[in-house]
């Protein structure tokens, strides 16, 4: 069954969740940059934020991880009230931020051993955890190599190395791939999957729809600091029933195609990029040839026409009426 933003609001520690987050709120002057926000996470889940830049997502995670006060509501961790002077908890996460924080001077090897003695860790119990971590995140034949010339994805997965270091019962990761190139990020994704197996719980933020559907057992819509819908992949794609995907591609009068196409009973939305036109109807097949010859008649000279069926940003689309990157 697919959460809307109401949640079930009994005591977080009575409860086994690893994290329990209650209709936080979070304003900046007069930008409510987080409305109500509340999703729970079981030990072993992987759950994903999923949203555009400037949803919210961030400053939830500030929220979280108690480096930002809200407003209004609460976090629990494994029972314990999270606050920016709370330690006890903060103990229990391991925090990947977006902006990375590591030596550039010192090995990969040197930055896990500095970082693991901030988190208690010492002697052969740092040593072993280091050695461990390394090949979690596939930097074991760098260990040696100062971290200034690693490219930008080594050191993203250094990153995220640091936060596991101290076992965390919840890893939380704001967007780790953000800006690394296409092989660094399948490494980076393979790291993430290789912390299920181990059974440790992930907080996973990312504006990436194929990330989302790889790594989370479950996800959240976010958009306009709110969670518009939460569930599994399936879950969500039921949100938009029978709705398929028709993308026109052309030229010519686009902006007067849009307007007639939205006209049709066959069409919930449309979405217009450039020399594109992205539609969100029902039964596709069969209302396919009455959209192109609408599109023809209102001035499109149609390139290009292509049949989806619904995927997270089909939801996305459904739940905003905008696409997912914008």
């Amino acid at each position: 069954m697919v959460t809307m933003t109401q949640h079930d609001t009994e005591s977080p520690a009575t409860g086994s969740d690893v994290l329990v987050v209650q209709d936080l709120v979070r304003n900046f002057g007069e930008l409510r940059a987080v409305d109500g926000v509340s999703f729970r996470i079981a030990p072993g889940e992987t759950y994903g934020v999923l949203g555009p830049n400037g949803a919210g997502k961030t400053t939830s995670i500030s929220m979280i991880a108690g480096l930002l006060r809200p407003d209004s509501g609460s976090v629990h961790v494994a029972g314990q009230l999270m606050g920016p002077r709370q330690v006890g908890p903060k103990a229990l996460l391991g925090l990947v931020p977006q902006e990375l924080a590591i030596y550039p001077e010192l090995s990969a090897a040197e930055n896990l051993r500095f970082f693991g003695r901030l988190q208690g860790l010492g002697g052969a119990e740092l040593r072993s955890r280091t050695d461990e971590v390394l090949d979690i995140i596939g930097l074991s034949d760098r260990a040696k190599s100062a971290t200034k010339e690693f490219s930008g994805g080594m050191k993203r997965r250094l990153n995220i190395g640091i936060g596991l270091l101290h076992r965390p019962a919840l890893l939380i990761l704001d967007e780790p791939t953000v800006g690394v190139d296409p092989q660094s990020r399948n490494s980076i994704l393979e790291s993430v999957e290789a912390l299920a197996t181990e059974g440790m719980s992930v907080l996973y933020t990312t504006h990436y729809m194929e990330e989302a559907e790889r790594l989370c057992d479950r996800i959240a819509i976010v958009d306009s600091g709110r969670i518009q819908a939460e569930g599994t992949r399936t879950e969500l794609i039921r949100i938009v029933g029978e709705l398929d995907e028709i993308r026109l591609d052309g030229s010519g009068d686009i902006a007067a195609a849009a307007g007639a196409l939205e006209r049709l009973p066959a069409v919930e939305h449309v979405l217009t990029e450039a020399r594109t036109l992205r539609l969100t109807v029902r039964e596709a097949p069969t209302a396919v040839a009455g959209i192109v010859n609408a599109a023809g008649q209102a001035g499109m000279e149609l390139a290009d026409v292509e049949i989806s069926r619904p995927d997270l940003e089909s939801v996305f689309l459904h739940l905003t009426g905008k696409a997912l990157r914008d």
